[in-house]
Parts: C-alpha cells; sequence; structure tokens
C-alpha cells in the first residue's frame, strides 16, 4: 500500500531501492499518509471478522496456493532482492524457494497443531485448551532475508486466522509488494495482508492502535528495545528476533581442511549477514593454526563480483555503504587495540558496498569486536586449550540466539552444547527447516517462530470447561 494523496507525510521518501553493488538509486516510494495506515488499519479488523471464522481447513488451502506463488516466480522475485540488498543470485532464489517450505509446513500442519488439546481435569467434567486467533497483528520485518523473515511470521498466523499488516525495510519496498501480490493473488480475503510504506512514528502509532492484538519485529538490538518499550506500554503481546553472535565450537576434526571450509561457507552465506551467523569460531589449540591458515586461503581466494551473476569465488556488497563503513570501523577498532587481520578487512574501491572477507584474530575484551556483533563476511577466530574454557568464551556474551559445538567425540559435543547460554544448541550440524524452532535468549528476544511452537505465540490459548 502506497500513499496516493497530497500531504506532507506522503511526499517524504524513505522507502528505495539504492543497488548495493553500484550505489545507484533505481526507485523510490513514497511513505503511508496517515489516512492510508487508518485504511490499513480498518482493512485488517474487517478482514480479520470473516478470515477468522473461515474453516482452518480452507485457509489451508489458501496458504498452500501461496506456497505454489513462491516457487513459481521464483527467479522474479530473486532478481528483486539482489537488486534491493545485494544477495548473490542463487540465494535469492532459493530463498524464494523456501518460503514455499514454510508455507506448505504451517498448511499441511496447521490443522493438527491448532487441535484442541484436552487435558486432565482432576476435579471432574471435561477441560481443553484451544488455540483461537486474536486479531490483526503487526510485522516488522528486516532487509536481510526480505522473503522468509516475512514467510516465517506470515504462514503461522494467517494459518490461525489471524491478519497481518507488514511494515517493510525501508530498503525492501519491490520485494515487499512482491509479496502483497503473491497475497492477493492466492486468494487471501482483502485485508488479510497489508503491506504499509509505514514511517517510525507511524509504527508506533499502529502498536498502540486498538485494533492490533501484537507485533513481532525481526532487526536489531536497537530495534527490539524500542519496539518491546513502546509494546509494553501498549499491553502488547511481542515477539522479538533480535541480533546474535553464535558461538561455533570446533573442539576436533578427522579433517581440519574440511572443517574450516565448512565453518567459512556457513560464515558467507548473505555475505555474513545473518543473524544465527557463526560470528565467534572457537577452536582447540592443537587444531587453531591449520584451521586459521585454511579460512585464510580460502578469504584471500575471493574476489568482489556482481551478485546478480553469482559467480564462483566472488563475493558480494553488503545491504548499504553505511553497513560496510560501519564493519570497517569495528575491524579498525580491533585492530588498533592488537587484534590481527590474517585477509580481507578493507573497503573495496568504488560506489558499492563491497568490504573483503576478513580473517580476524586476537580479540579481546577491550575491542568492540568482542562484544558487539559483526554483520558482514569477517571470521573471528579465537583460540582455547580445554573445554571449560570454550564453554566460558562461548557463553561470554549479551547474546543467545544459537550455537553449535562440533566434534568426532559425539557425546563430548553433546555435554558441551548442553550448556551453551542460546535458544537453538546444535551438535555436529545446524538444525535449520520450516518445522525447526527459531529464537533466542538474553538480549537475542524471545519469542519463537517456525516449526510446532511458530504456531504458539500469537493465539489465545483459551480454557474450554465442561461440567459433569
Amino acid at each position: 500500500m502506497t500513499a496516493t494523496t497530497n500531504t506532507a507525510s506522503s511526499t517524504k521518501t524513505a522507502y528505495r531501492v539504492l543497488n548495493p553493488a553500484t550505489g545507484e538509486v533505481v526507485e523510490e516510494f513514497p511513505t503511508a499518509t496517515d489516512a492510508d495506515i487508518q485504511d490499513a488499519l480498518a482493512a485488517a479488523q474487517e478482514a480479520f471478522q470473516s478470515w477468522k471464522d473461515v474453516p482452518i481447513t480452507e485457509r489451508a488451502k489458501v496458504v498452500s496456493r501461496i506456497a505454489e506463488l513462491f516457487t513459481e516466480r521464483a527467479d522474479e522475485l530473486a532478481a528483486i532482492i539482489t537488486e534491493e540488498m545485494g544477495k548473490p543470485i542463487g540465494e535469492s532464489k532459493d530463498e524464494a524457494e523456501f518460503c514455499t517450505d514454510i508455507f506448505s509446513y504451517f498448511a499441511t500442519e496447521g490443522p493438527s497443531l491448532a487441535a484442541d488439546q484436552e487435558i486432565k481435569a482432576i476435579g471432574g467434567g471435561r477441560a481443553m485448551i484451544q488455540k483461537l486467533p486474536v486479531g490483526p497483528l503487526l510485522g516488522i520485518m528486516p532487509w536481510n532475508y526480505p522473503y522468509y523473515q516475512v514467510a516465517r511470521f506470515a504462514a503461522p498466523n494467517l494459518m490461525l486466522g489471524n491478519t497481518i499488516v507488514l511494515k517493510h525495510a525501508e530498503n525492501c519496498p519491490k520485494s515487499a509488494l512482491a509479496i502483497q501480490k503473491i497475497m492477493d493473488d492466492a486468494g487471501l480475503p482483502k485485508g488479510a495482508y497489508v503491506n504499509v510504506f509505514a514511517t517510525h512514528d507511524q509504527v508506533a502509532e499502529i502498536i498502540a492502535d486498538p485494533r492490533i492484538q501484537g507485533v513481532s519485529l525481526t532487526g536489531s538490538e536497537r530495534a527490539g528495545s524500542a519496539i518491546g518499550e513502546i509494546a509494553g506500554r501498549n499491553l502488547k503481546k511481542a515477539v522479538l528476533e533480535l541480533g546474535g553472535s553464535d558461538p561455533y565450537v570446533v573442539l576436533d576434526s578427522a579433517d581440519i581442511k574440511a572443517a574450516a571450509a565448512q565453518a567459512w561457507d556457513t560464515r558467507m552465506e548473505n555475505t555474513g549477514q545473518a543473524c544465527n551467523s557463526n560470528k565467534r569460531m572457537i577452536v582447540m589449540e592443537d587444531i587453531y593454526d591449520d584451521f586459521v591458515a585454511e579460512l585464510t586461503e580460502r578469504a584471500k581466494n575471493m574476489k568482489p563480483g556482481n551478485p546478480a551473476e553469482g559467480a564462483e569465488n566472488t563475493f558480494g556488497p553488503l545491504s548499504s555503504r553505511a553497513a560496510a563503513e560501519g564493519l570497517a570501523e569495528q575491524l579498525k577498532d580491533a585492530v588498533n587495540k592488537g587484534a590481527t587481520v590474517h585477509a580481507g578487512g578493507k573497503l573495496v574501491d568504488g560506489p558499492g558496498s563491497y568490504l573483503a572477507p576478513t580473517v580476524l584474530t586476537g580479540v579481546t575484551k577491550e575491542m568492540r569486536a568482542y562484544k558487539e556483533e559483526l554483520f558482514g563476511p569477517v571470521a573471528v577466530v579465537y583460540k582455547v586449550s580445554s573445554d571449560e574454557e570454550a564453554i566460558a568464551l562461548a557463553n561470554d556474551t549479551d547474546y543467545g540466539l544459537g550455537g553449535a559445538v562440533f566434534s568426532t567425540d559425539e557425546e563430548r559435543a553433546r555435554r558441551i552444547a548442553q550448556r551453551l547460554e542460546v535458544g537453538m544448541a546444535n551438535v555436529n550440524g545446524v538444525g535449520e527447516g520450516a518445522d525447526i524452532p527459531f529464537g533466542g535468549v538474553k538480549r537475542s528476544g524471545f519469542g519463537r517462530e517456525l516449526g510446532p511452537l511458530g504456531m504458539d505465540e500469537f493465539v489465545n490459548k483459551r480454557l474450554f470447561y465442561i461440567a459433569d
């Protein structure tokens, strides 16, 4: 939904496509007027009155069609986000198709996940827990996974019978409109999913509006604090998926080069711009040198490339020049305080948002890189000499999204993974998929998306009791 009336707010252009590979502004979109926002809220509330009463098996048919359209339009969708935020084209297409998996999962599993659950009534009678929709919800989504982030919020809530007002990132207007078209073409009732190019002030007003029953944000810790405060003040349920600085503990390996290659490929996915990326590699001292050497070799072999081509051994831009420059400042701070850059670490000359993939060691507590999230292609590697040291370092962070432990001794890895202070602990791999819950603890936020827990957040878990 875009503004059409001539008001002061409609002339302010915050939403635009700026190709991070070239620095070129491709297209601009006006923000919504206050009247547009009111229309969106009214439409979402009106749609809820009918959508909630549609049998869940019938809602599933619409959600299944949404799933199909993401794959049918995968090439078109991929081209949009590669231009908007610089994701390599192959990864962009994979993201669009992953949305098919997410919508399909909830369309298939949703009816059973939302089914009434009978509980024991010790005092007699019959008691059950019902999962009922709560009403219109606000979703505030980020730029790093423009389709996937929306899918994991929208799919379970549309299945439940909730309706959605969606505020996407300012640099993703074309993908936001492409999602809206999919929702419309799949047969959702008008107002069941409404995209708004809202300003930050309008977001606060939307959360405060009595028609909105909850808000889900995926974004930075700073954004989460602001949205959480507004939601709390207005007594609205919030789900916050925020930053991460996930530990990736490598205890030993039968093939150190292969282990380092896996760690590197994981870190470079989406040019390092993933909340649950392995931002802190914690490696045992007996394999540390070989591990770092392999990472360094791989970093040195990468060259800047056009993300629309996705050539092998190339890296794409970060989402913006400001993001690249901010990451460069974090690296500069680390180096000035004694850290070592083994490869990369420099901005690439030109108008694009490229920063060379980096291997960084010797990070200490005095450096920004120790406590702050490094959102980009930087592999930070720490050396440890014992399991206890690895655990202490892994947990020495304000974040608690995910973590992984690797070892040829699975039981040893399991013992360490059990002690990680995270929302997602993994052994010898990372569990991902539409059926795998996602979320964190500490300053990584609260609430869960995907899997069976994805239908447990914005729902009225109503007791339904029948006396004998």
